[in-house]
C-alpha cells in the first residue's frame, strides 16, 4: 500500500483569478508586502498495490486523465510506502 501525495499546480502563464482574489483579501487585511499569489490543488489518495512501478502507472494515469487539465495544469507527487 503507498499514500500518494499529488499537487496539481496551475501553469505560471496561465491566469489564476482565485489567487488573485486571494491577494486582494489579503491586501485589505492591510499587509501589502505580498505578490504573486497562487492557488493549487493537493490531493491524497491511498492506493494498494505491491510495488511501486504499479503505483506510480496508476497514479499517472489518475493525474493525466482525471485530476489535471494537461493544457493548464501541471502535476507532481509523492509516492510513500505504508
Amino acid at each position: 500500500m503507498y499514500l500518494a501525495k499529488i499537487f496539481i499546480t496551475r501553469r505560471r502563464s496561465i491566469l489564476d483569478p482565485q489567487g488573485k482574489a486571494v491577494e486582494l483579501g489579503i491586501k485589505s487585511l492591510e499587509i501589502d508586502k505580498i505578490s504573486d499569489v497562487r492557488v493549487d490543488k493537493y490531493i491524497e489518495l491511498k492506493i494498494n498495490e505491491a510495488d511501486q512501478d504499479s503505483a506510480k502507472s496508476k497514479i499517472e494515469k489518475i493525474c493525466n486523465d482525471l485530476l489535471a487539465n494537461p493544457h493548464l495544469e501541471d502535476y507532481t507527487y509523492k509516492l510513500i510506502k505504508e
